[in-house]
């Protein structure tokens, strides 16, 4: 979710920059307007997500008898058509003029984008910040570039972590914790098993199943395959 105040709200030109953009242009020649369209707008809603922005993407519906609407993609991006025989410029001047009048501009920018030149001196006229459609590809491309490098940054902070847990267990217990992992004990060829605590208590079974435990204090406790049981307590006890 965006911040309650978006760094700036962004006003883009959606055909100028299909047009501009090389592989959107390709993509608009190879599979149609609606594929290129849709490219641009999860290009710019990733982009609008990263960088905290208001997105508006403008396109223009002049040669449509229809009446302009806006579709809201996310909190972060919607999608405005123009009016019957309306311009995308008009639209963008418009909004430009009555943001100028917003209390938002003290706290917010406004950027608009699009390679189309008087456009550019129209809008500034109103207060906007006006970048071109190359350079909007490059920004999109430097937030891409930050994203990566956060994300792998975590993820190397996160391997790190484990590791040092790991190294902070002491070597016998790491070698103990390793065979419980693999749900190993020292067994001899006769099928005899042998095993030792970190603390020095041992355990032993013969393949006969008679179980011999002794404790690191020198108790030891004995069990014959039948249930017998003997026990021998500590010395000094």
């Amino acid at each position: 979710m965006p911040s309650s105040t978006p760094q700036a709200l962004l006003l883009v030109d959606g055909y100028n920059v299909i047009g501009a953009w090389q592989h959107l242009t390709r993509l608009r020649e190879q599979q149609g307007l609606e594929t290129a369209r849709r490219e641009l707008i999860e290009v710019l809603l990733s982009y609008s997500a990263a960088q905290d922005y208001e997105t508006q993407v403008v396109f223009d519906s002049q040669l449509r008898d229809s009446p302009g609407n806006r579709e809201i993609v996310t909190s972060y991006l919607s999608i405005c058509y123009t009016d019957y025989r309306q311009t995308a410029d008009t639209f963008i001047e418009k909004a430009c003029a009555a943001y100028r009048k917003d209390l938002r501009k003290y706290s917010q920018r406004l950027i608009v984008a699009t390679s189309d030149r008087a456009q550019q001196l129209t809008v500034m006229g109103y207060g906007a910040e006006w970048i071109s459609a190359q350079r909007l590809w490059v920004e999109v491309e430097l937030a891409t570039q930050r994203v990566r490098r956060k994300q792998q940054s975590l993820r190397k902070q996160k391997h790190a972590s484990r590791r040092f847990l790991a190294n902070t267990i002491d070597p016998s217990a790491q070698a103990q914790l390793a065979k419980l992992r693999l749900g190993k004990t020292d067994r001899s060829p006769g099928g005899a098993e042998h095993h030792r605590s970190p603390g020095g208590a041992e355990h032993h079974r013969s393949p006969g199943g008679a179980e011999h435990h002794r404790s690191p204090g020198g108790a030891e406790h004995h069990r014959s395959p039948g249930g017998a049981e003997h026990h021998r307590p500590e010395m000094g006890s």
